[in-house]
């Protein structure tokens, strides 16, 4: 038998069995878009960012069982008639459908690619096969995912490599999707195309089952910096608390302000105000870890929960995490969008307060109030420092605090830090 030729199939590849796949597969995938049509245009409305629309199944299956330009009719089939659907009745631009649906036919010829390495073994039957698949869902996976980043990257520069990649749920349940493909390719080997419908059932749950976490998602996230909202950041840092309280371990909270942040919306708009609270989320996440937990407080206010490490006492370290984030922050210099155009910045700064438990608190409500109260002491002694709210209480200084390990004093790291 001819094999495919510079993009050409010879006329002994297009067999009646492969067609039937072809319209098997297609069928599916149209029958799934029409079942799960409301949650499609659901997703849709709640978030217009990149997500997963879980075809993958009918494509990553057509590109394990057929030749490279075949698998791409499944692909312009399942997605022309997702778009006149699903996306455009929710305003989805025809050039990102246009880029989506390239990016998946990209990436199911190289998985088809992969998958001919194979040979004459049998891809669901031998332990060469079971290798080749799982470097096909690698292949098919890498070359979607890193086309989908390098473009939300080149469209929006401010967007960090780590929230284009997204989050590892995400990552996994493409995966999953992919995994779901192999079953489904093999099952049409030994039974038949028709079977492809069998996998309606479970992915329309699924696809449920996504939108139900796409709205948690949506509900915990503060729309403007990415990070949590405030209610979604107290249940998170509760929970981190009464781990902590477990292990016998220590927590820190940090309250950081924006200092003269109404001058910034006076001046240049509340879109500029905007922009330079986005980049102040972007710090956060780069400078602290996945483990700890990080939400904007409401207005120019945000707030940190640092988890402590095996063996870290977080009372000795925590006023210098907080200075290396004031001084990161001292250092930007965002470029904002004034009435008359671009504006860098150079003023943006912070004052921190900061509460370690179970120094300064047993509670959480404790342990804002003392992180306030340190922040409140840091804004009075001249902005742009930090302060531990400990200090805050027992008034050793002549301002009513006293610089502590990574603490400021008149802007400048002083012990620790």
């Amino acid at each position: 038998m001819l094999v495919v030729v510079d993009g050409a199939l010879s006329p002994p590849d297009v067999t009646a069995a492969r067609l039937w796949t072809v319209a098997g597969l297609s069928l599916a995938g149209i029958l799934h878009t029409e079942a799960a049509l409301s949650v499609e245009r659901l997703r849709r409305r709640v978030d217009e960012t990149p997500h997963l629309d879980l075809s993958s199944v009918w494509t990553f299956a057509a590109a394990l069982l057929l030749p490279g330009c075949m698998a791409t009719a499944v692909v312009l089939l399942v997605y022309s008639h997702l778009y006149l659907r699903a996306w455009r009745p929710s305003g989805f631009p025809p050039y990102r459908v246009v880029f989506s649906t390239a990016t998946v036919v990209l990436a199911v010829h190289a998985a088809a690619a992969v998958a001919r390495l194979a040979g004459d073994a049998d891809l669901f039957r031998t332990p060469v096969g079971l290798a080749v698949v799982a470097l096909a869902v690698v292949a098919y996976a890498s070359v979607n995912l890193l086309l989908v980043v390098a473009a939300i990257r080149m469209t929006g520069p401010r967007t960090t490599w780590r929230r284009a990649v997204g989050h590892g749920d995400e990552l996994q349940l493409e995966l999953a999707t992919l995994a779901m493909g192999a079953v489904l390719a093999a099952a049409v080997t030994v039974f038949g195309a028709e079977y492809a419908l069998l996998a309606l059932p479970p992915l329309v749950v699924l696809h449920r089952t996504v939108l139900v976490r796409q709205f948690e998602v949506a509900a915990s996230t503060d729309a403007k910096t990415g990070l949590l909202n405030a209610v979604a950041w107290r249940l998170q840092a509760e929970r981190a608390l009464r781990a902590a309280r477990h292990a016998e371990a220590t927590v820190a909270v940090l309250l950081l302000d924006l200092d003269h942040f109404k001058l910034v919306n006076d001046r240049y708009g509340h879109l500029a105000g905007d922009e330079v609270l986005t980049d102040i989320g972007a710090v956060l996440r780069a400078e602290v870890r996945d483990e700890d937990v990080v939400g904007r407080y409401g207005g120019e206010e945000f707030v940190v929960l640092l988890a402590s490490t095996e063996g870290e006492d977080l009372r000795t370290t925590a006023g210098a995490v907080a200075d290396r984030i004031r001084r990161r922050i001292d250092e930007m210099r965002p470029e904002v969008s004034g009435p008359r155009g671009p504006v860098v910045l150079d003023d943006v700064s912070v004052s921190v307060g900061v509460a370690t438990f179970p120094a300064d608190g047993t509670d959480l409500d404790r342990l804002l109030e003392v992180a306030d109260a340190a922040l409140y002491a840091a804004k009075a002694a001249g902005r742009n420092l930090v302060r531990h709210g400990l200090h805050a209480f027992e008034g050793t200084g002549d301002d009513g605090v006293e610089p502590v390990d990574g603490a400021v004093s008149d802007g400048q790291p002083v012990r620790g830090s």
